[in-house]
């Protein structure tokens, strides 16, 4: 695929690796991608396949969206390091990045198709794994892109605009699912076709350099076995990273799965204002996560320091949660959200660039971050199948399921998340 090059402004490094530093609006499709792709996978964590659950089997709801989502999120593990090892490896002529962006937008169109049709759980857990393994197929290469085409000073704007995919992907997409509320299938398929045509406009826009065969990483049985794991003795900065992003995930997908059913079985909303408080919810999460990420990704940039924001974001995100987990009314849910939005918002501002630092091999960034990419993936199997137990701690009568327990729980995990970042040596 022939593209025109965007403006670059090339940057020689110590190590004699030269970057692209693209501009021409490179920031803007990369942005575009990451928002539409991030849309097309929450909108349904979030809520459509909640909605999907209920009409398949209303009393037993939570069980079919745990076991969808579990099982989906599995085969994500999966395919986020191995779509890394291979996009490393590929040769083809539309470059190494650009046949996983073209792969992932197909996938999320066929997954929204089958969620749409789902009447049982075997077609819901597939629609839900369809959409999973797209969005880690455009996942890795949009994340690759960084360490690919910019130099290390330049990666702070970056990390923000990826980062800040995730809460502003969702609250766009919900308002979009309220705007046409009153019809499940364009709530579930218009995420899905914005995301198709948002990942291919980066596919078309991108000057994706193609490999030489002579170049290809070699490969082999250790090869392949090293594709799911980092040696964490040899590399322990990317261990630390690893298992921090793995907690502080944990507490984001503790409350993205399960909101909609706080609000109605906790906050008691009418059914009909369910959807449209975890709206409410998640702009005010995403609206705190816009003002301060750009804030915090200057400000590291310019003083050259990562890991205090990442640590700092970390305990105010478990604070947020914290709050939820003690909220007895709508607005104060909302507070404790705006709360988590601005402890997501530094985080995601400042993480994948700290993250692009400490990588075992730059050269071949996506597998590594394939693998970085699971702590992302991995929470979403692990609630769902500690959520039954946790669910169960502090039950009654009137509470058949502690919500609160499960939020504290997240709120744990996110805070030891952030002070796992201490130990990493490699970055300031």
């Amino acid at each position: 695929m022939t593209t025109a090059p965007s403006p670059v402004s090339k940057t020689a490094t110590e190590s004699g690796r030269t970057w692209l530093n693209p501009r021409g609006g490179f920031l803007v499709f990369v942005g575009i991608a990451s928002i539409s792709s991030a849309m097309a996978e929450l909108v349904p964590l979030v809520l459509t396949i909640a909605i999907k659950a209920q009409a398949i089997d209303h009393a037993h709801a939570a069980t079919l969206l745990s076991i969808a989502i579990a099982v989906g999120a599995l085969l994500s593990l999966i395919a986020y390091p191995l779509f890394g090892r291979i996009s490393d490896r590929t040769t083809s002529r539309l470059g190494r990045r650009r046949p996983f962006l073209i792969l992932g937008a197909i996938l999320i169109a066929i997954g929204a198709v089958v969620l749409l049709f789902s009447t049982s759980l075997a077609l819901l857990t597939i629609g839900t794994s369809l959409t999973l393994i797209g969005f880690s197929s455009a996942t890795v290469a949009i994340t690759s892109l960084i360490p690919d085409q910019l130099s290390p000073d330049r990666r702070g704007g970056a990390s923000a605009v990826i980062g800040l995919s995730l809460p502003l992907g969702a609250v766009i997409g919900l308002f979009i699912a309220q705007l046409v509320s009153g019809s499940v299938t364009a709530m579930i398929l218009l995420p899905a076709g914005i995301a198709f045509v948002g990942i291919l406009l980066l596919a078309l826009r991108l000057t994706d350099r193609q490999l030489s065969k002579a170049e290809r990483p070699p490969f082999g049985f250790i090869s392949f076995i090293s594709t799911f794991w980092v040696n964490p003795v040899k590399n322990p900065n990317f261990a630390w990273a690893w298992f921090s992003r793995l907690l502080l995930f944990f507490g984001v997908a503790s409350v993205n799965a399960y909101q909609f059913f706080y609000l109605a079985a906790v906050l008691h909303l009418p059914e009909a204002q369910v959807a449209s408080g975890v709206f409410l919810s998640t702009l005010a999460l995403t609206v705190a996560a816009l003002v301060f990420a750009p804030i915090a990704a200057k400000l590291s940039d310019r003083i050259g320091r990562r890991k205090p924001f990442v640590i700092f974001s970390s305990i105010v995100y478990g604070i947020g949660l914290i709050l939820a987990s003690v909220a007895h009314s709508f607005p104060v849910f909302i507070a404790a959200m705006a709360v988590m939005g601005v402890g997501q918002g530094v985080y995601m501002a400042v993480d994948l660039a700290l993250v692009t630092q400490i990588l075992p091999d730059p050269d071949n960034a996506g597998k590594d971050l394939g693998v970085m990419n699971l702590a992302n993936s991995l929470p979403q199997s692990l609630v769902p199948a500690l959520a039954p137990a946790i669910l169960l701690i502090g039950a009654s009568a009137a509470f058949p399921q502690d919500y609160p327990a499960l939020f504290i729980t997240g709120a744990i995990a996110a805070i030891v998340g952030g002070i796992l970042i201490v130990p990493i040596r490699k970055v300031k």
